[in-house]
């Protein structure tokens, strides 16, 4: 069996919400340690649905270790400097303030253990907002892309934080390109959530200078489904909605072949069917609403026309094509029962440990407190000190579901 590319390595995480949790989820999928090291409150999504774990908790922390340390002690402060001194990453995305606070800076680290490798995942790089605070929705407020999404006229953000997760992806590719270099790679890794967004949005914004420089103004599209006719959502007989993908004159051919709609050569090109857009939107709204999905699905794949179903997410899971193998892992927490999608390189990913859940809150403490080399009476000292936390199991993690909700399904 091959092993994980990251197998033997040691990750510190100090992580809160998504971006550094996100990154050190894959690097655990990779085969990676990952050591979470929260205050005694826990990090925020721990607590984020009815006084429990979030969806994010549980998607992006599974298979890592806790441990629950106060930063503010000088024996937090001691186990932190152990257990730096073993690592070989360390991924965080606390403010530079809190980093600076806490001593987790890549200079106190690489003081420590000079092969650190150390990645902080910030508000902004560079700059006049270096030290300024930023989540995933200012990233996108500050680079296009909530202007051109709105709500009732208002600019708002997407649903699912991408910058955020883009960020994770991009501090991966930075550590594994340092661990590639060897020696010469770089240690000291800082990743803007602004600078990630820009370029994220890097089509956008050099689309709105093509325009400017050949129409002699500034022109944004409100988004790529609506400057093509027949690109978008429709709805079928049975109520079921069905997307479509035709961005090209073969597009269009082929998808009036498998929905009936007699051949026009006034509607042949993009640009005709930009100038009749009415029009070619009725064609495509009454073609779609006169077949079920499933039949009108079958004779789009004939033709080869791009096309899904546009699925509630309590469905996604149970298509055929999300539950081919390799897609994702089954394991259970506090008495419930979930299937956390896995990193979608099923030849490249660890084998091991693919179903175990995510910690509890301090869950590892005294584990790792061990291989530290403390002994049991220092551990009880810091516990009793709180310098560090163990797992409390006094109650039910989502306090606030009362039979009656479970009932209902709220």
């Amino acid at each position: 069996m091959r092993t994980a590319v990251l197998a033997q390595k040691t990750v510190v995480e100090l992580g809160s919400m998504i971006a550094a949790p996100f990154a050190t989820h894959i690097l655990q999928q990779l085969g990676a340690d990952v050591i979470k090291i929260e205050p005694e409150a826990g990090e925020t999504t721990r607590k984020l649905v009815r006084g429990g774990p979030s969806g994010s908790y549980l998607a992006f922390n599974r298979g890592k270790q806790s441990l629950c340390l106060n930063l503010q002690t000088e024996a937090g402060k001691e186990i932190f400097a152990r257990l730096i001194e073993r690592a070989d990453i360390v991924v965080h995305n606390l403010s530079p303030s809190a980093a600076r606070k806490l001593g987790v800076t890549f200079e106190a680290c690489n003081a420590i253990n000079p092969r650190i490798v150390f990645c902080h995942i910030k508000g902004y790089g560079e700059g006049p907002l270096a030290d300024e605070v930023a989540s995933n929705p200012i990233a996108e407020a500050a680079t296009g892309v909530m202007y051109s999404n709105r709500t009732d006229g208002r600019p708002t953000r997407l649903g699912p934080s991408y910058h955020d997760q883009f960020a994770g992806c991009y501090a991966v590719i930075s550590i594994l390109s340092s661990l590639l270099a060897g020696e010469e790679g770089e240690r000291n890794i800082e990743l803007g959530l602004y600078e990630t967004g820009l370029h994220i949005a890097a089509r956008d914004l050099l689309g709105v200078q093509l325009k400017s420089q050949l129409l002699g103004r500034p022109e944004t599209e409100p988004s790529a489904e609506f400057s093509i006719p027949g690109y978008g959502a429709y709805e079928t007989s049975d109520g079921r909605w069905i997307y479509l993908v035709m961005l090209t004159d073969d597009h269009w051919r082929r998808f009036c072949s498998a929905a009936g709609i007699p051949r026009d050569p006034a509607l042949a090109t993009l640009r005709a069917r930009r100038g009749n857009r009415p029009k070619v939107e009725a064609l495509v709204r009454e073609a779609v609403a006169g077949m079920t999905y499933d039949a009108l699905a079958k004779v789009l794949s004939t033709e080869g026309v791009g096309h899904t179903e546009i699925l509630s997410t309590d469905r996604v899971l149970q298509s055929p094509q999300a539950r081919a193998p390799g897609k994702y892992s089954e394991f259970a927490f506090e008495g419930y029962d979930f299937q956390s999608p896995d990193l979608p390189l099923s030849s490249m990913i660890r084998k091991d440990g693919l179903d175990d859940a995510p910690p509890l809150l301090g869950e590892d403490t005294e584990a790792i407190l061990r291989s530290l080399n403390y002994e049991d009476r220092e551990i009880r000292e810091l516990l009793a000190s709180g310098a560090a936390h163990t797992a409390r199991r006094d109650g039910p993690l989502w306090a606030a579901v009362r039979e009656s909700d479970r009932s209902t399904g709220t």
